[in-house]
């Protein structure tokens, strides 16, 4: 078993054959509420990990996969490239990692959970000394409205740094830099905030200037993206606290 970190009740491992690759499918599928088992061609490529509950058995609880690439040169290989022109990244000199597909159980809402997925890959940027994490974060169903303050903190706070601000791919997004005059509430934003992408947010993460309708996921997703050396130092500190 390649363990990354054991917290309390919570072990987070590699996949390490194709029962567990399975059994991260499996839970993706309940956790998205798919009609058909969540899988693609991007699974055989990725490095998964998985979150389980010892007290359960070894329950799987939480899975996200990882796709490393050198350098930004790689970038257009990406499951985010399917969606976002990422042709800014492209001239990023470190390795970086695509973190996709996470999840967890919707039987479990321990807030452990989410610290000790990211404390496994807080391990395992350092082990392999990434520099910056992207994907997509996810917000559920395909209707704005309920998101607009969420949006509008993004476009106030969150918006990506010019250099590496992905550009328009999609035939369908919502572009709500462009399109929201409103500020936010900040509590109704942070309430419809995902929690992944909140995590990402008080990193020092930063997103794109739109989201991508996605109907087939049945999600609107937005571009994110984290530098690593940007993380402040007292969130560093508490992540590999945990990684530790």
């Amino acid at each position: 078993m390649a363990l990354l970190l054991g917290k309390g009740r919570y072990r987070a491992r590699l996949a390490q054959d194709e029962q567990d690759l399975r059994a991260a499918q499996r839970l993706r599928t309940l956790a998205f509420a798919t009609d058909q088992t969540d899988s693609d061609a991007f699974d055989p490529i990725c490095t998964h990990v998985l979150v389980e509950d010892t007290r359960s058995d070894g329950r799987l609880v939480c899975c996200f996969r990882m796709f490393t690439m050198e350098n930004g040169a790689e970038v257009g290989r990406s499951y985010s490239a399917q969606f976002y022109d990422l042709s800014a990244l492209e001239d990023f000199q470190g390795r970086m990692i695509e973190m996709g597909r996470f999840c967890i159980h919707p039987d479990w809402t321990d807030p452990d959970i989410l610290r000790v997925a990211w404390g496994a890959m807080t391990a395992y940027v350092d082990q392999n000394n990434i520099e910056m994490l992207f994907g997509c974060s996810s917000f559920a169903g395909t209707e704005t409205d309920k998101y607009l303050d969420a949006f509008a903190m993004l476009k106030h706070r969150h918006l990506a740094p010019k250099r590496w601000l992905p550009r328009v791919k999609a035939p369908d997004v919502f572009r709500f830099a462009a399109r929201l005059r409103r500020r936010p509430d900040s509590k109704k934003a942070m309430l419809r905030m995902p929690p992944l992408l909140r995590t990402y947010l008080m990193m020092g993460g930063w997103v794109s200037d739109h989201a991508v309708v996605d109907r087939h996921m049945n999600t609107l997703h937005v571009f994110t993206g984290l530098e690593i050396g940007a993380i402040p130092p007292e969130r560093k500190r508490l992540l590999r606290a945990v990684a530790g």
